[in-house]
């Protein structure tokens, strides 16, 4: 009675315990912050309700975004009453229902961009009192109802460009109410005067945007802009100079008039607008004349200006004098796009020497000349020459600059940077060189810089880097040499750095890191990039080239080209003792030691991603040491088992993401060592709805501690239909008296009562017999159509050194040769971009057979064991011969013994072997392979063990083919 017993009492015990930790999952949600934070996005959904019907009652933020939602119905949100964030962007809104949004008393911001609204009700917003930001961005709103934000006690932010407005009078009259709102955007509109009757803009409101509208008057009050800080009204082609007369601009601050028909001097001539506060980026200014007026002007109404901006105003050529007749200018001077060749030492600025920031970007300078004589300018501090045309940079090029902090050279076609090209710049501590052309970097290329702290030479051509070229950069914390060529450092290529932080050489071409490295990773770094090099190990490696990397905090290791690292070597992450984050994903790594991450106590993030070859073997131990780790990521590793050994240490872990493995069952027991887990992600993940994850399907269902992503969705691979959280496990916990019960009974029933009914009963039972055949015939040719709607005749599964054959031989043999059979094969028939595991479940599952082609390639492959795996779990759950066996080669029972699955089957059913060629057999041999083959194709008969044993059909007994499958 014991040994019964205890079994059972374990069982429920372990029922017990699984409901003290639980999972939960939302149908369409993801849960970023416990109970407060949704992102709901790209889900394919229509109706909204169904999106948001199991998302709790504590809800603050929630983001549907991307979806094919149209409709927002009454009452939507009203289990949601404390929500505070609503994002409904990017969908295909056309209908809000009146109230749609009632009971959303607490909402503090609503954004419903990017959608198609046609029209408003006019008491759709009316519930959302504490309401403070409003997007309708985007959308086909032609009029807005009156009244319709007459409840927004509290929004002070309102955007509403990119519509089709017209009537601003009405747009004034809605907004007329808002005490609160600050900020108005009506760009993108179709607005042609700002016309209104009896209502004016809300005191509170100062900015105003109605850029690229149609304006050709403004038709406004004198004083209707009298509180408007920030005016936009830029891109309104038509707008006139007079259409600004007599409107009171004192307050504004900051206004733009670009790609308008306002003449700037006659505007400034006849208007209150404080002159400094207006941007004169493309104003027509496009002579040095009209130019030198504007300053004339400008000097008489006062004496300095903060920053001057002529962006976009084709003014090609600046003489010495032209900005003289300005007000001293004592910041920033922005001549971008005005179509400048030539930057002449910035002698055009002799009379501005007070500017501390000079930009002359997007013109069409192709050098920097030498300065080495000119007058300096000590006051500037910045300078960029960004997304121009500069090929070369000759010597003492800044030299007229002493006092520059800033340099910006990035974004330009500079191939040649003298050596003295930077000489002078001893303040320097930003300096961007990237996107552009150099290959080769000097020992005195940066001989000044001592006070640089960022040097960006990201995305040029450098291959090497020779000695001392940063032997001067003592205060550099950051540099930047991703996106080159670089294949190796000289010995003293990095020497100089003493206080380098961050180090970033992703993209380039390194292929070790040796013990000759040491010098190169400095105890200093806290980042590391290595991503997208060359970098590979052999078996051997010994050491750690990071060993002195104490204070590292984040180190990348993805996407080694070609083919990944292959080889992580267990001495690699050696004396990372500080390191917080790590990245090995998009690799191919082939072995993973146990002690591979031994001192990575303090990681805290860990992406193995993509990372291995085949079907992967998670060692005992191997995140033992990772106390620490809080989010583990293992997407599609080929991960085949899960076990406590392997994540049973890691009791901090709070986010592990699994999908995309090739697990069939997943113990509970591991999810009960995480204690702290709070999100687990197992999408496309083939767990099979057997018994054997019935304790995993009852953890899904109760308590609510650990979220599983989409859990819902997760199908089982029997029945896309059938769903993991809900198939039925009651078979899996049958009372054992009752399971007892209903084997007996029937053997009791056979040897008791069949013999009387046998006597009595003969000719009605054995009229019942031929009824019953008959019947069973019609479902026989029911399975037979069945079969016949199946996509393929048969999936081959084959290792690629035996391609030659299956090309050669099978295939003319099966689809040609008067043949008939639709084939599966990789190479030919699995769908791009897939998957190989769904590739592999979807020909397994669309084909009426599956052939292994055996030989002893087959037996070592990963992804031929895993195809043999599923065809014989369909064979055994389908109970249908969907199983063919083909030997290329005669393979011995003792090279079986380590292959039980392949054993098992082939003990259980009959199979093929290849006779081989016809030097070496009988000319009918292959030929009788092929009909056997064909015929064992055609075969719907269910499956019939054979206790016999295997029988092999050769060229010695084809007399017997006829007992072969």
């Amino acid at each position: 009675m014991w040994s019964l017993s205890f079994p059972l009492l374990s069982l429920t015990v372990l029922l017990c315990a699984t409901r003290l930790i639980g999972g939960y999952s939302f149908h369409y949600c993801i849960e970023f912050s416990k109970g407060q934070t949704f992102k709901c996005i790209h889900r394919n959904q229509q109706i909204l309700g169904d999106i948001i019907k199991d998302l709790p009652h504590s809800t603050l933020d929630l983001t549907i975004a991307i979806n094919p939602v149209w409709h927002i119905p009454d009452r939507s949100f009203i289990h949601l009453r404390n929500l505070q964030q609503l994002r409904l962007d990017h969908n295909h809104l056309r209908v809000i229902d009146q109230f749609a949004f009632q009971g959303l008393h607490q909402l503090k911001s609503l954004n419903l961009s990017f959608n198609y609204i046609p029209e408003l009700s006019p008491s759709v917003f009316d519930d959302l009192y504490n309401l403070t930001f409003l997007s309708l961005t985007n959308n086909s709103l032609k009029r807005l109802p009156h009244g319709i934000f007459s409840y927004l006690f509290n929004l002070n932010t309102l955007i509403i460009k990119q519509n089709y407005l017209t009537n601003f009078s009405e747009i004034a009259k809605a907004v007329s109410s808002l005490k609160n709102l600050t900020l108005l955007d009506l760009c993108f509109n179709r607005l042609t005067s700002l016309s209104h009757s009896n209502v004016s803009l809300p005191e509170s409101l100062r900015m105003l945007y109605l850029c690229r509208n149609n304006l050709s008057t403004l038709g406004c009050e004198p004083s209707f802009l009298g509180s408007i800080e920030i005016l936009d009204l830029s891109y309104n082609s038509e707008l006139p100079t007079k259409a600004l007369e007599g409107v009171n601009l004192r307050r504004i601050n900051y206004l733009r008039l670009r790609s308008t028909k306002v003449n700037i001097v006659e505007f400034i001539q006849n208007s209150d607008i404080h002159v400094g506060h207006v941007d004169f980026t493309s104003t027509h200014l496009n002579t040095e004349a009209k130019l030198v007026e504007l300053c004339k002007l400008l000097k008489r109404k006062l004496s300095r200006i903060t920053k001057l901006t002529l962006v976009g105003n084709k003014i090609e050529t600046l003489r010495a004098n032209t900005l003289a007749h300005c007000p001293n200018i004592t910041k920033t001077l922005d001549l971008s796009k005005v179509g400048q060749n030539k930057s002449d030492c910035l002698q055009f600025l002799k009379k501005q020497r007070q500017i501390t920031t000079f930009i002359a970007e997007h013109n069409h300078y192709s050098s920097l000349p030498t300065c080495e004589d000119e007058d300096p300018f000590r006051q500037l501090e910045e300078l960029r020459y960004r997304y121009n045309r500069i090929l070369s940079v000759n010597s003492h090029a800044f030299h007229h600059t002493p006092n520059l902090k800033t340099l910006w050279l990035n974004i330009n076609t500079i191939a040649f940077l003298h050596q003295k090209a930077l000489s002078g710049l001893r303040q320097l501590s930003t300096l961007r060189l990237d996107n552009n052309l150099l290959s080769d970097l000097f020992a005195d290329t940066f001989e000044d810089l001592f006070n640089l702290n960022i040097l960006n030479l990201r995305n040029n051509r450098i291959s090497v880097i020779f000695n001392n070229t940063f032997r001067n950069l003592k205060n550099l914390t950051t540099l930047d040499l991703g996106g080159n060529k670089i294949t190796h450092f000289e010995p003293s290529g990095l020497c100089g750095l003493e206080r380098l932080s961050k180090l970033y050489l992703d993209g380039n071409n390194l292929q070790t890191i040796d013990s000759s490295a040491y010098h190169i990773f400095q105890n200093t770094l806290t980042t590391l990039d290595l991503r997208q090099n060359m970098i590979y190990f052999e078996e051997d490696v010994n050491f750690s080239p990071f060993v002195n990397l104490t204070k590292l905090d984040d180190l990348k290791l993805d996407e080694q080209k070609p083919y990944g690292l292959h080889i992580l070597p267990r001495t690699l992450f050696r004396g990372l003792y500080s390191l917080r984050s790590l990245y090995v994903k998009n690799n191919m790594i082939s072995y993973l030691a146990a002690d591979v991450f031994r001192d990575l106590k303090h990681l805290n993030f860990l992406s193995l991603d993509n990372c291995c070859v085949g079907p992967t073997h998670l060692p005992a131990g191997i995140f033992k040491n990772l106390t620490n780790l809080t989010i583990l990521t293992v997407e599609n590793m080929g991960i085949q088992n899960l076990s406590t050994e392997v994540f049973g240490n890691i009791s901090q872990l709070k986010k592990i993401q699994l999908n995309h493995n090739v697990m069939q069952t997943f113990p509970v027991t591991v999810l009960q060592s995480l204690t702290k887990l709070q999100y687990l992600d197992i999408r496309n993940v083939p767990l099979s709805c057997t018994c054997e994850n019935s304790l995993l399907k009852n953890w899904t269902v109760n308590n609510q501690k650990v979220q599983m992503i989409y859990l819902y969705s997760l199908p089982c691979p029997h029945d896309p239909k059938v769903k993991f959280f809900n198939f039925d496990t009651s078979v899996c916990n049958i009372d054992l008296g009752q399971y007892l019960f209903f084997c007996t009974a029937p053997w009791i029933f056979l040897f008791t009562v069949w013999p009387l009914l046998y006597v009595k009963l003969y000719w009605k039972i054995k009229y019942s017999y031929y009824v019953f055949r008959s019947w069973f015939s019609e479902q026989w040719r029911r399975l037979r159509e069945k079969e016949e709607n199946c996509k393929y005749d048969a999936f081959i599964s084959y290792n690629s050194s035996d391609e030659l054959w299956v090309m050669n031989e099978l295939l003319p043999n099966l689809e040609g040769n008067g043949s008939s059979f639709k084939i599966c094969l990789h190479h030919r028939d699995f769908e791009p971009g897939r998957y190989i595991i769904d590739n592999i479940v979807s020909a397994v599952y669309s084909s009426r057979k599956t052939i292994c082609v055996v030989s002893r390639n087959f037996l070592s492959s990963e992804w031929c064991s895993l195809e043999i795996q599923l065809a014989s779990y369909r064979l055994f759950d389908e109970h249908r011969d969907v199983l063919l066996l083909v030997l290329l080669e005669p393979i011995s029972e003792r090279q079986l013994s380590s292959y039980h699955r392949m054993r098992k089957v082939m003990l259980k059913k009959t199979y093929l072997q290849w006779p081989g060629s016809e030097c070496t057999n009988p000319p009918q041999a292959q030929g009788l392979f092929w009909s056997q083959l064909r015929r064992a194709i055609g075969t719907t008969s269910r499956i019939e063990t054979e206790e016999k044993g295997t029988r092999v059909a050769n060229k010695e007994d084809a007399d017997a083919s006829d007992n072969h499958v």
